[in-house]
């Protein structure tokens, strides 16, 4: 257990890790979580008007839950207390609290209490905050990557405010790393580093959104190069790639090589490859693509190139992008893979794609055709004295609920769009339709069909 103490330079001595050294200490220096801290934001006003209530903040390593209890401890008025849930345990809790009371009782002073990785704290040890969070002798503030609703007991977490950080962008990352170059007291400008701009890109896209690991990295990239003769340290993409453990690979988020991976990953799920389809899966989420991007575009191939030949390809897709966003990177990439593996192996059809796009042209060609008026709404006695729904037949009042009935606009009627394939579900879907026709001929009721799109 420790206090923060920001006029103390312990934080300047040799051997601290420099993204402990670079921890701002205004919202000014802060970076990324807009929509936290940004200007007029929630967040930001409680901190400025010292009106922190008890709070969890959730979100990836090193996006600024830590940092953010920093600045509450700098600039707030009250007695700021920190320990972690791997080392303290519910003795030290109960010193804090007596402490704490002390303070409210004698003084009118409030204590924050900050508890790093909450989550760690089993259901007994979180409980012995309630009636003090309760009273208001602390005030919480808990920080954890796990999803709180599973993670902090439910009476705890519903007294606390839950704020979500989002993993910060690349952007974000090299505003950090510059600052870091630039700095002299507490960064690396002391060491005369001159960082190649395609390394400090490297390290920010390698760093997945994580400050401290960006930060670590090119603190290791630095202190590794020997300085030239003028003392410059020359940080190349290589010595980056060293210090990262990872070699760049050649890619553009926004130019070619990324239409052309992901081009070949969609290929690859077309064609049936699963080696393949996993390969340049690995190679966009390794270059540092957006996993979600990702996961979109699965989504969409689920649809276009699967389809109805087999419904539970959707399913996958979307229950791999909902899994990454609840476990994040990297453990979240393999739910990808296995959405991928499954989309690769699944039978293909693109006749949903294929009959939605008809659709589209004979909207096109015709605009807004009227709907035919017995299969219009009805509410009201004007509707129905006009003909709206008169002749509609309720499929539930025939035989197997098989109904022929026009549901297209007339200058359309006898279109047909959707040919289902002989391939997985498709052929239960297209045998089906063909009984239904079958059964209707044989009751002397030919069921609409112009013949085109065979």
């Amino acid at each position: 257990m420790d206090l923060f103490d920001f006029k103390d330079n312990e934080t300047k001595r040799k051997g601290v890790p420099l993204a402990d050294r670079m921890r701002p200490n205004t919202l000014e220096e802060f970076e990324g979580q807009e929509h936290l801290v940004g200007e007029d934001k929630i967040l930001r006003r409680a901190i400025s008007k010292d009106e922190i209530q008890s709070i969890i903040l959730w979100g990836p390593p090193g996006t600024g839950k830590t940092t953010l209890a920093h600045i509450i401890a700098h600039l707030t008025k009250s007695t700021f207390v920190s320990f972690s849930a791997v080392v303290s345990n519910i003795k030290e809790v109960r010193e804090v609290v007596k402490k704490a009371a002390e303070q409210k009782k004698f003084h009118n002073k409030k204590t924050i209490l900050f508890v790093d990785e909450i989550h760690r704290f089993n259901k007994a040890q979180q409980d012995a905050f309630l009636p003090h969070v309760e009273k208001g002798t602390i005030i919480l503030i808990g920080a954890t990557t796990e999803n709180p609703s599973f993670e902090v007991v439910s009476p705890l977490l519903s007294r606390s405010k839950v704020f979500v950080l989002n993993p910060l962008t690349d952007e974000n990352i090299l505003a950090i790393l510059n600052r870091a170059i630039a700095d002299k007291e507490q960064g690396l400008a002391s060491l005369s580093p001159r960082v190649d701009p395609d390394a400090l890109r490297f390290i920010a896209q390698m760093s997945g959104g994580d400050a401290r690991t960006a930060l670590n990295t090119l603190e290791l990239a630095v202190l590794t190069t020997s300085p030239t003769k003028d003392g410059v340290r020359e940080v190349s993409l290589k010595i980056a790639e060293e210090a990262m453990q990872k070699k760049a690979l050649l890619y553009d988020k926004d130019g070619e090589e990324h239409y052309n991976l992901i081009s070949a990953l969609h290929k690859s799920l077309r064609d049936s490859d699963p080696d393949g389809a996993l390969y340049w899966l690995a190679r966009m989420l390794e270059a540092g693509e957006d996993p979600l991007y990702v996961a979109r575009r699965m989504v969409r191939f689920a649809s276009e190139d699967i389809g109805n030949a087999d419904p539970m390809a959707l399913q996958v897709a979307l229950s791999a992008m909902e899994a990454f966003h609840f476990i994040g990177s990297p453990e979240g990439e393999l739910a990808l893979a296995q959405a991928a593996l499954y989309l690769a192996t699944a039978p293909k059809s693109n006749r949903v794609y294929t009959a939605y796009l008809k659709v589209l042209e004979d909207i096109d060609k015709t605009g807004a055709l009227p709907v035919p008026l017995h299969i219009r709404n009805a509410p009201t006695t004007l509707m129905r004295n006009l003909g709206y729904g008169k002749g509609y037949k309720y499929a539930h009042q025939f035989p197997d609920a098989v109904v022929d009935q026009n549901h297209l606009p007339k200058p359309l009627e006898g279109k047909t769009y959707y040919h289902p394939t002989d391939r997985g579900f498709e052929e239960v879907i297209k045998k089906r339709m063909e009984e239904w026709k079958k059964k209707l001929k044989q009751e002397g009721k030919r069921p609409h069909d112009d013949g085109a799109n065979t």
